[in-house]
């Protein structure tokens, strides 16, 4: 190798070339584009666009109905606690696909098996106590 793609560090002796550091060179690079590009369509964004407010413009606006009253509103919990749950079934099914790909390894059956019963185990016990709280009831 050139002495000019080697970097030696002193204290450990450790050899790394330089072609290793100008993969994140890349990377880095990519990353400050992507900033600037955003960087830069939210200033032309900023000049561009007609800046004039009115009263109307500063009021609440929600599915074309006028605001009454408060801007609070109650809310029921129980969307949130359908969504939770969705959001919880849905993270099972995305841990499903990588281990039906390490289950079929072979050496990793038995251990994956296992894994997977324990993580299906855990989802089961939140869902019974979902269950034991009301949660899965619409009233």
């Amino acid at each position: 190798m050139p002495e000019s793609t080697v970097v030696v560090a002193a204290d450990k002796g450790v050899v790394v070339s330089a072609e290793y550091f100008q993969s994140y060179s890349v990377v880095g690079l990519l990353a400050l584009v992507g900033v600037l590009f955003v960087a830069v369509a939210f200033g032309a964004g900023r000049l561009l666009r007609p800046v004039v407010p009115t009263p109307e413009k500063m009021l609440t606006y929600e599915c074309g109905v006028d605001p009454v009253g408060e801007g609070w509103a109650h809310t029921q919990v129980r969307y949130y606690v359908y969504a939770f749950l969705y959001v919880i079934f849905a993270v099972d099914s995305i841990f499903l696909f990588p281990w039906a790909t390490v289950f079929a390894a072979p050496g990793y059956g038995a251990t994956t098996l296992v894994e997977m019963f324990i993580f299906l185990g855990f989802l089961t016990v939140g869902l019974l106590y979902a269950y034991k709280k009301g949660v899965l009831t619409w009233t």
